[in-house]
């Protein structure tokens, strides 16, 4: 029996590494696929018995059809839209009476993401949901078994597209937002980003829009994810009489933004204006209440889900594809700068949360 040098236990992608094979051919020769060649399949269980590696659960459930459990793989579980995709599988799953186990994968090391894909796949599962908000999810999914149903949470258009998924278009999102300030009147908009996220496409979203209307593009403010990350950010780079507006890459950036618009004697939305994006249930509360950009995380997990489910049954394709669009909400933290007046098609651009 080989021991690992971590003294961890042998998972199916050291099989693989063993054996000379892919992954899903490990699951093949587990699964009892016909599709392995005896020369593969002979190194396959060669690879299992110095390993000493026991074919789990999964492989027994795939065999038997009885899979009522559905692998999550998410990045985060505290964080807005993780929270709020995952509380979408899990209230379609209950509904269903499957369960739901959540593995995360919150490194893009490459073998952080083989030990949590040894975990997933230990479970007898029908499929699995990657909310695939950033690279190491992302990363994780592209090594799954191609025998595995999965489906992919995104906010991109393009984000895994030989796989099933639900998407919301992150990039319109910034951009519909950065138009509602430039329609208010402000004559640029300047930006409290995230600059380690995977995808940059509000970001995007926000650039696009300022040059298609030929305003200037102010260098983005780094930020952290934290609310005193952007009070401390907006205190440094963001107190010049000159910013009259601000979009922000999220709820919690734009809150920590108006309290240090607040400290620094600035009023929101008569001095600045400020927008957010996700659209948190707090937003509709603050004071003044925050113009976000809506993202029906919920909804994009409920999909995905039903979407899974209808892939084991035959019913969907593993390539189908539904997107739900973005929803700017005005509310009180924008107006129109200091001697405008908003025009009245700037109102129309959504309802008020």
């Amino acid at each position: 029996m080989v021991q690992l040098a971590s003294g961890r236990q042998p998972g199916i992608t050291d099989v693989a590494r063993l054996a000379g094979v892919s992954v899903t051919t490990v699951s093949r020769v587990l699964n009892g696929a016909s599709q392995v060649s005896a020369h593969r399949r002979s190194r396959v269980l060669a690879a299992i018995e110095e390993l000493g590696y026991r074919p789990n659960e999964a492989a027994r459930a795939l065999v038997r059809g009885r899979q009522r459990m559905v692998g999550v793989l998410a990045a985060d579980t505290d964080r807005y839209g993780f929270a709020s995709s995952i509380r979408g599988i899990e209230e379609a799953a209950r509904r269903r009476n499957i369960l739901v186990t959540i593995t995360v994968v919150e490194s893009e090391d490459p073998d952080h993401i083989r030990s949590a894909l040894d975990l997933v796949l230990s479970q007898p599962l029908m499929g699995i949901i990657g909310v695939a908000f950033e690279a190491s999810v992302s990363n994780a999914l592209d090594r799954l078994p191609a025998t595995m149903p999965v489906v992919a949470v995104t906010l991109a258009e393009d984000g895994h597209p030989d796989l099933a998924r639900t998407w919301i278009d992150d990039e319109q999102g910034g951009f519909i937002a950065t138009t509602h300030l430039l329609d208010a009147g402000h004559e640029t908009v300047h930006h409290l980003g995230f600059p380690g996220i995977a995808h940059r496409g509000r970001t995007a979203g926000y650039r696009r829009a300022l040059e298609a209307r030929g305003a200037r593009v102010p260098d983005m403010v780094p930020c952290g994810w934290a609310p005193q990350d952007a009070r401390r950010a907006t205190r440094e780079s963001l107190d010049g009489s000159d910013v009259t507006a601000v979009f922000c890459f999220n709820d919690d950036m734009a809150m920590g933004a108006m309290r240090a618009f607040h400290e620094l004697g600035r009023r929101v939305p008569e001095d600045v204006s400020v927008v957010g994006f996700d659209d948190m249930p707090l937003s509709a509360v603050w004071t003044p209440s925050l113009s976000s950009v809506r993202i029906d995380f919920p909804e994009l997990g409920r999909s995905a889900f039903e979407m899974l489910v209808g892939m084991h049954d035959g019913r969907a394709d593993r390539r189908a594809v539904v997107q739900l669009p973005p929803l700017f909400v005005q509310r009180e933290s924008t107006a129109p700068p200091r001697g405008r007046v908003l025009a009245p098609e700037a109102l129309e651009l959504s309802p008020r949360g």
